[in-house]
């Protein structure tokens, strides 16, 4: 079953401390170990080092990007369909492979200790399953995790559903291994990209790599997107570096995670400013122009415009996007 699954003016007084304290949060000392480059919440790195390598195909940026696509790494996510937890079980599959993972003798999906190695070890047994499907051996373990064995047997490699083939690219997009940060030159045209797109109205799940698309319904205040043509903020952000070659995947969240954190002081034209309570809330992002400012897609009923960079009071993180090339699967 398919599962919907240039340097900063940081102010002064106690705006400045705040902010300097939660960029370095996000991107300070906090080393990732080899095999693990993308940005994952501190207190499940371990989690998900010691998970990923149960088989060749389900590496620790894999595991961390899956994590992302499926829930943001929030442990108590839960879809209109019912699939639960960090990592998205559906019942019937937690009921068969959930695994005490933390030994205290229950099964819990939103015991992130529980459900991120089984995760894992439902990616290996589905990796297992659809060994002899022409293709790639970890497209088709994902699509398989997205749409089941069954849909990847039938169609011979990854099925030919809208969904799943998004599900695939974002999450391959993130683990891809190997990862370099966006040039400045790249920054400069994801940047003209944005600004010819100052004034376009504001669309709850709107923009693609195309450009500015209708949008979807709806947002957690009940606005819908659907009559209305232009973008919202991490469809701004994707579209912005489509242009320049780069893929993002969609939200604003997975966008930090396919990002290299940067430390206070070193932010740059092009770089993407995310805001939320945590690094794994983010909620939303903006472009960094200079000087303190961001283009963005702010809300809906808006347009895209300049703001300042503390337009709103939950600035967590600066990122550099990394430049996977844009390419079809």
């Amino acid at each position: 079953m398919l599962r919907t699954s240039t340097t900063v003016a940081l102010g002064a007084g106690a705006t400045a401390a705040v902010l300097v304290a939660a960029l370095v949060q996000a991107a300070g000392d906090d080393p990732l170990k080899a095999g693990l480059s993308l940005a994952v919440p501190s207190q499940y790195k371990s989690l998900v080092e010691n998970a990923a390598g149960t088989c060749p195909e389900v590496t620790p940026n894999l595991l961390a990007a899956l994590l992302t696509q499926e829930s943001g790494f929030n442990p108590k996510a839960r879809s209109p369909v019912g699939a639960d937890g960090i990592a998205q079980f559906m019942p019937a599959t937690w009921k068969s492979h959930g695994v005490d993972g933390n030994g205290d003798g229950r099964k819990n999906v939103q015991d992130p200790e529980d459900a991120i190695p089984a995760a894992a070890r439902y990616l290996c047994d589905i990796a297992e399953d659809v060994e002899d499907v022409p293709g790639d051996k970890q497209k088709n373990m994902l699509a398989a995790y997205n749409a089941g064995t069954g849909a990847v047997r039938e169609h011979g490699g990854i099925p030919p559903y809208k969904e799943t083939r998004n599900y695939v690219k974002s999450i391959t997009a993130m683990a891809s291994i190997g990862k370099k940060a966006a040039s400045g030159d790249q920054a400069a045209v994801a940047l003209h990209a944005a600004r010819k797109m100052l004034g376009k109205p504001y669309s709850w799940g709107g923009g693609t790599a195309a450009g500015p698309s209708t949008g979807i319904c709806c947002s957690p205040k009940g606005r819908s997107g659907k009559s209305i043509f232009g973008f919202d903020c991490s469809g701004l952000t994707l579209y912005a570096y489509a242009k320049a070659g780069i893929t993002l995947p969609r939200t604003a969240a997975q966008q930090y995670t396919a990002s290299e954190p940067v430390k206070p002081g070193q932010q740059k034209p092009g770089d993407l400013v995310f805001y939320g309570p945590t690094t794994a809330e983010i909620h939303h992002v903006g472009m960094y122009v200079g000087d303190g400012w961001i283009i963005n897609a702010p809300r809906p009923g808006a347009k895209v415009r300049y703001d300042s960079m503390f337009f709103m009071d939950d600035l967590i993180a600066v990122a550099r996007p990394t430049a996977h090339p844009t390419k079809e699967i």
